[in-house]
């Protein structure tokens, strides 16, 4: 078998019909993350790293004092930044009727995620989480042949076992053989003139932050824009700074030298050869545009959790300091290729008073320089008024609470047991 024959066959992962039938076993059933991510502490640097990852340069975020002066009375992380915060959460061991499904060599990615938000992560906050399958779902896809639909639950809670966010997430599973035999979605990549980069600059220099400009309840009104706010080209580069800021180290744990060897001995199907012949990690779809082909598309693209923090950095600057961004809805429609620019608008569609809140509802868009919309999202916002005061946050559901209490109690416990 010659080494092009031998890598395909490598990469041509079906789905086990094995895996489907366990995914659907332990639907609703929610076990503790023992997986560390990049961070599991935030700090002045780590909240600050990771607004930057994706762009934002909100001081808010990024300034150890600017929110000192702010109703939070000092700087707290970026709404979604449980992707890249988490401390392992000891609990019972797992019994093994209940395991995760394998689904080895099986091409997924995340199309949609909906967040609930709580409580604001401030620096020395740890991050717990406890997770599982919401729902499974199987589908034929236009892309890919036999597909799997999962909706994984994220419950973040900090060290006070308070619950900070519950996130949705919307997990494709599709077969790699057939993805690369349809060959839906080749493409011509973009290639930019000065005039058509200076129309991306002016928009970069028309962005503007709310701030401490406090945006009130009675001035919004339904119609109002948000935006434009631009995103790209995407390059490389942008893949690896958002890294740096800690999303995607869990849970394969990518590593070099010493450490990526022994992760090759612990995960061997997440290793592929390069076109060098080196073993590899199959993530690097978001930054090799070849191995991206191998896999069925035309080039390396972006993740799907990058342009849930690009429409809530949009959200986040319309509503400035004293707003709190309640849930965000989204779906990732096409993707975001390696040289794709994106401009986000949005518009606000409701207000009302919700459980005694005054929250604003809107609808975000991102499109591409080819003018498809690749994302859109719903999102509310709490924003203060001059009748009703000032934004509160909203209560956890009790039965999250409780199983919040629950699981830091046997996490103490247990650590407690180690000495």
């Amino acid at each position: 078998m010659s080494e092009t024959t031998e890598q395909t066959e490598r990469t041509a992962g079906v789905i086990d019909p094995s895996d489907v039938e366990q995914a659907k076993s332990i639907r609703g059933l929610l076990f503790p993350s023992k997986v560390p991510e990049l961070h599991t502490t935030a700090s002045f640097d780590s909240i600050r790293n990771f607004a930057r990852s994706y762009g934002d340069d909100n001081p808010l975020y990024t300034d150890e004092s600017y929110g000192e002066d702010t109703r939070w009375a000092g700087q707290v992380a970026p709404p979604l930044v449980g992707v890249a915060l988490n401390k392992p959460l000891l609990g019972d061991q797992r019994p093994k009727h209940t395991k995760q499904p394998a689904f080895r060599g099986v091409h997924n990615f995340v199309s949609g995620t909906a967040w609930e938000l709580y409580r604001p992560v401030r620096p020395g906050d740890s991050l717990y989480t406890f997770q599982g399958l919401e729902s499974v779902e199987e589908k034929q896809s236009e892309f890919a042949g036999k597909t799997l639909i999962l909706t994984r639950r994220h419950v973040r809670m900090n060290q006070n076992a308070e619950v900070v966010s519950v996130a949705r997430v919307i997990l494709i599973h599709a077969e790699r053989k057939a993805a690369r035999s349809r060959g839906k979605y080749d493409h011509e990549p973009t290639a930019y003139t000065e005039e058509d980069l200076a129309r991306i600059d002016a928009i970069y220099a028309s962005e503007r932050r709310r701030g401490a400009d406090t945006r009130w309840f009675e001035d919004v009104r339904v119609g109002d824009g948000l935006g434009p706010m631009a995103k790209g080209p995407l390059t490389t580069t942008d893949i690896i700074v958002f890294h740096s800021g800690g999303y995607g180290f869990s849970p394969f744990a990518p590593a070099s030298n010493r450490l990526g060897w022994q992760n090759r001995q612990r995960i061997p199907a997440f290793y592929t050869p390069n076109e060098q012949g080196i073993p590899d990690v199959s993530q690097r779809v978001h930054w090799d545009p070849a191995w991206a082909r191998q896999i069925g598309a035309p080039m390396a693209y972006d993740y799907g959790v990058m342009r849930d923090c690009w429409l809530s950095h949009l959200v986040t600057d319309w509503a400035g300091d004293d707003a709190w961004l309640v849930r965000q809805s989204s779906q990732m429609r096409k993707f975001n290729y390696l040289g794709d620019t994106h401009t986000l608008t949005g518009e606000v569609t409701a207000k009302r008073v919700e459980n005694g809140q005054t929250v604003v509802d809107l609808t975000l868009t991102g499109v591409n320089q080819r003018g498809e919309e690749t994302c859109l999202a719903t999102a509310t916002v709490a924003v203060p008024s001059r009748e009703h005061g000032e934004v509160r946050l909203p209560e956890a559901p009790a039965e999250l609470t409780e199983d919040a209490a629950r699981l830091m109690r046997r996490h103490l416990e247990l650590k407690g047991a180690r000495g």
